[in-house]
This record gives structure tokens, sequence and C-alpha cells, in this order.
């Protein structure tokens, strides 16, 4: 280390300093610590908040982590990305500002009545830059309500299986967060933003977006402001229609871009937000009053449904004769419930006049219709034209309410308390879908048509109706299993049998209708259910195949005569017989002498 002396006189004192002078990695060291602390005072100041107008509203674009700043997602649309210059001018601002506000429509001036005191306007799902605007229209109110959680699923709302009989737990539902409706008044206009996670997989079973379209039926069930006709007025905001389980389309007066105007039926509504959120729970416990009768007064649904109104039950025909006699055994398992309502059957081209004429006699007012062929199936195959159901939509509208049945159902009891509940009603099925086998529907030209835009969209999961229905009306109201009970024994238990067994021959009844699935009675010798000569015995059981023949024999002859056997079927019986033997089914029907009259009447009539 150098060493250097100075002398320095300060008058008679000398004094000598001694100056060490710095190493080349200490004054390195130095000017790096100097370097940090400078930096950290411009980042200080750079980061500050500013008193541009950048700083008050770049926020609402853009979302920043320590890293870097990306565009936010505003309304379901990605934003261009921001590039801000160091000076933004106050108009440039603006524009940007605007971007998040929700305009009204051109419309609205129109719709809003006019009154001694303020337009109240009740606000659902909108941010905040969404509500300035709207205060010229009138008093907004934003409506409060928890969001839904994320973890919250469909098949939380709509389980595959529940104890309906409660034998061993009471169905509840999980709760969806509603708003304190007691603390609001009521609202000239509700406006409502509506969620849309089109054209993701599943988006039409969202939660949410069941969520924010209860939360709308709500307000405007309860607090929303009617005219004469006991009618209320929701706008909706979405690039999807709004639910068409809960607002009918019919109920649309205006469209405009993303807005729609509805003026819903209060009374419609008011049942519909009354019903179990989901298939969670039963809509109509149908037991006696010792039983499960908590939520309905089944008395008054009695004296309601007692008055016939414009309400039937209905089934469809198309494609083959196959169903004919299964269709006559319908009508005449109705009339023996004593309904009042009107038994209508629509079908094509494909009957006979003959079978007509039968199926007019057995109870049925006909109606033609022409068929529906299903675009994504196969030509010639089963399903090619089973879309023909939709017909009940377009074809019933002289009707407020349709039962439809399927033509291989019996009816053992009456279900004229059906009318009484909503479309889309329903028994369950597989996950969170119902059979369409009886279901509750309300005609409509609009829901006919809303249905038919869909069918090059939909792909059906059984590549039939039912799995089309159940992707246009995915919230739908359970009814219980014993209104369409269905014929098959899945876990194949001897416990399971024995219980079905008991219903099915229960005198009196204790089903209200019995749905024959695999081979129908009518295709089998009337000894016992064919459904046993085939490998799987999942559809097979005597019991009801009784059942369905006591209603058959109590019929008038004239009408038995259209339920003989063709020559080909009953070659395949007399096979099938012969193969379960070769397997050497243990339930031994084969053995089984067959003394059923129609083994020799080889032939249809008509």
């Amino acid at each position: 280390m150098r060493e250097e002396c100075f002398l320095l006189r300060n008058g008679r004192t000398m004094m000598m300093v001694m100056k060490i002078a710095p190493s080349k990695s200490t004054l390195i060291r130095f000017n790096l610590i100097l370097f940090a602390l400078s930096f950290l005072l411009y980042t200080a100041f750079s980061l500050s908040p500013s008193s541009s107008v950048y700083f008050r509203s770049a926020a609402s674009f853009v979302g920043c982590s320590f890293r870097h700043c990306t565009p936010k997602v505003t309304r379901g649309v990605k934003m261009q990305e921001l590039i801000v210059e160091n000076q933004i001018n106050k108009i440039g601002s603006q524009i940007a500002s605007n971007q998040t506000k929700l305009e009204a429509p051109s419309f609205m001036e129109e719709i809003l009545t006019r009154g001694l005191g303020k337009t109240k306007i009740g606000m659902v799902n909108m941010e905040e830059a969404d509500l300035t605007q709207w205060k010229r229209y009138g008093e907004t109110n934003h409506i409060h309500f928890d969001r839904v959680s994320k973890l919250f699923t469909w098949h939380d709302l709509f389980p595959e299986w529940i104890d309906e009989e409660e034998d061993h737990e009471v169905p509840t539902c999980p709760e969806i967060p509603m708003p304190d409706l007691e603390r609001l008044e009521k609202f000239d206009l509700i406006v409502v933003k509506l969620p849309c996670k089109y054209p993701e997989e599943g988006w039409r079973r969202e939660v949410l977006r069941l969520q924010v379209n209860l939360v709308a039926a709500n307000l405007v069930a309860k607090k929303g402001k009617t005219d004469w006709t006991w009618k209320s007025k929701v706008l909706f905001w979405s690039k999807c229609q709004p639910m068409i389980e809960i607002f009918r389309c019919d109920d649309m007066e205006k469209r405009e871009g993303n807005w729609w105007l509805y003026r819903p039926e209060v009374v419609r509504l008011q049942q519909k937000v009354s019903l179990p959120i989901g298939s969670c729970n039963l809509a109509l416990p149908l037991w006696a009053p010792q039983g499960i009768d908590k939520v309905y007064d089944l008395t008054k649904i009695k004296a309601e449904t007692r008055r016939p109104k414009r309400e039937a039950y209905a089934t469809v025909l198309h494609s083959s004769e196959s169903y004919v006699c299964g269709a006559i055994t319908l009508a005449q398992s109705l009339l023996k419930t004593n309904t009042k309502r009107d038994l209508i059957l629509l079908h094509d081209d494909s009957i006979s006049i003959t079978k007509l004429r039968a199926l007019a006699a057995a109870g049925w007012k006909l109606r033609g219709i022409l068929r529906i062929r299903n675009p994504l199936a196969e030509k010639d195959s089963y399903n090619e034209y089973n879309y023909s159901k939709f017909r009940l939509w377009q074809s019933l509208t002289d009707y407020d309410k349709v039962v439809f049945i399927d033509a291989d159902i019996i009816v053992l009891l009456n279900l004229d308390l059906l009318f009484h509940f909503p479309q889309m009603s329903a028994t369950g099925n597989d996950v969170w879908i119902f059979n369409s086998g009886v279901m509750v529907i309300e005609p409509s030209n609009c829901t006919f048509s809303t249905i038919m835009s869909l069918r090059n969209d939909i792909v059906s999961y059984n590549g039939g109706d039912q799995g089309y229905l159940n992707e246009i009306f995915v919230w739908w109201h359970r009814l219980p299993r014993r209104v369409n009970f269905l014929k098959n024994f899945w876990s194949n238990t001897t416990n399971e049998r024995n219980i079905k067994n008991s219903l099915f021959a229960a005198e009196p009844p204790q089903l209200y209708a019995v749905h024959y699935l695999g081979w129908k009675p009518w295709l089998c010798y009337r000894d016992y259910d064919c459904n046993f000569d085939v490998e799987q015995h999942v559809y097979a059981n005597d019991a009801a195949h009784a059942r369905w023949w006591k209603v058959h024999d109590a019929m008038d002859e004239d009408l038995q005569r259209f339920c003989r056997l063709t020559k080909k079927r009953r070659t395949e019986l007399n096979w099938e017989r012969r193969r379960s033997r070769r397997r050497g089914s243990t339930d031994f029907h084969w053995r089984i002498n067959v003394t059923d009259p129609r083994r020799r009447r080889s032939y249809l009539i008509g």
C-alpha cells in the first residue's frame, strides 16, 4: 500500500496527515451500493400513484403482477393489449373508459312506464361502470348476491339417484345464494347481465348461469311490478338466450344485438321458483298424507286439476306400425283412470287407415304430422326419424299443457296431478338427465323453432330424442319414479327383484305407470316375458308382463285383434326360445308350454 505525507501548516501548527488510498475492488463495491440506492429511489418515484387520468382508469383494463402487466378479460371478450405512453390525454382515457360501460338498447325509452315517481330499475350482475349511465332512466338499485362457489357442480343439483321415499335419508338440495328480497321495493324494470360460456363444452350446465337466471326469476316473481295482464318487464344482456326452461321464448318481445326484452307471466315464474332448484329433490311427493307431503298441499292440487282446462295426454307414432297395439292399450289404460283430459295421437302416413280407425276407437283423437329426420342419424337406422316427437310442441298449441306418454307404457293410476307442474317435469334416468317417456310440456311454436334450429349443433348422447331434449331443457323438475316406473333390473339382485315384483303385482296398484323396456309385451307370447329368452335379463319380469296383459284382456276383442303377431315375429320368438334352451338358461322359461292363441294366428290386421 502506498503512503503519502502532506504537511499542513496552520499558523504555528504543522500536522502530518497520512491518507490511505483505497483498493480497486473497494471502489467497485462502493459504486455498486450508490447505484442500487439511486435505482431504488428512481423506482419509488416512478411507480408512485399519479394524478393523471391514466392511473385513474387503466386499472379497469390491465392486471399487473410483479413481473408484467396483461389485459384483463371484460364481458367475456379478450381486450387488445394496451400500449400506454408516458402522457395520455384526457380524451383518450375517456374513450377507453367507455368501453366498459353497458350501452342501453335503443328501445329503452319506449319500454319505461312513466308514473308519478321515479322509474325504479333493479340491476343484476352489473359492474359499477355499467350503472352510471343507467341513472338517467330512473333510480337504479344494484342487487347484491353472493356468487355460487366454483366448486359447485351440476351433478350437485342433478344427482343420478335420490332416496325418493326416504327409506334411509331425506333428500336435500344444496343452497344457491339469492339476494335478500325482503329489503327491496318493487321494480318497474329488472336489467340482468347473464353469463355465457358458449361455445365451451358443457356451457349450458354452468351453475353460475343457472344462478343468475334464478336470481332474475325470483326478482320478477316477487319484486316486479305487473301490468293489467300480470306480466312484468325484464331486460337481459347476453350473447346467449336466457334459459328457455325459466323464461319462455314466447315471452320475448324485442331483441337488439345482445339485448333481450321479456315480459313473462309472474304467476308462471312464481311456481317455478317455488320448486326445488334441481332434481336433488322431488317436485311432487305422491304419497299418502302420512308420507312425504310437507311441501305441497295435495288437496289443493287435486281440486285445481279436477277442473279440465286446455290440457291433454299425447303420444306419437311414426315410421312403422309396430307400436299401434301399445298405443291402443295406453289409451284404454288412461280411460280407466277416469281422466277427463283429451287423448291426442300424432301420426305420420306410415299408419294404415284400418289401424287409425282402431286407434280412434280406443280413445285417441288423431292428428297427422310430417316426421322429422335426425340429421346425424344413419339412413334406415332405428333413430332416423325419432325427432318426430318434437312435433308435440308445434301440433298441440291449442293446449296450454300436455303430458306426453310413450306408447310402450300403461297407466294404472290417475296422472292428472301432473298437469299442475311446468315444463320440463319428468322422472330421472341416468346421471343428470331425465327420461322422456313421461314428461310435462307446454306446446309453443316458438319453442318448436328453438328446438329445430339446433338440430345440426346438438349431439344426442343416445342418438335419440331423449338425449337431444336433455340438451335443450337442462333445468328440469323431478317427478317420482312411480310416475314412470321403468321395467329394468340393473343391479339384478334378489332384493331388487322382490321389491319390484311386489310393486308390479300390487292390488290396488301402487305404481302410476309402468314403462316397458326391451321387448314389448305384445311382441312376446302372453305366457311369459320373452326378455328371458335373450342372454341378458335386464328387462325380464313376469309380474310386469302379466300386468300389461291384464290391461289388454280388459279391452274389447275388436281392439285386441290389433295386437296379433306377425309370422316373422312368431318365427323370431321360436328361434329365441331354442337358443335359450341351448344356452341352458337356468330360469327355464324355455320349458314353459306356450298356450297363447296368437301362436297360430300369426298375422296382423290392416
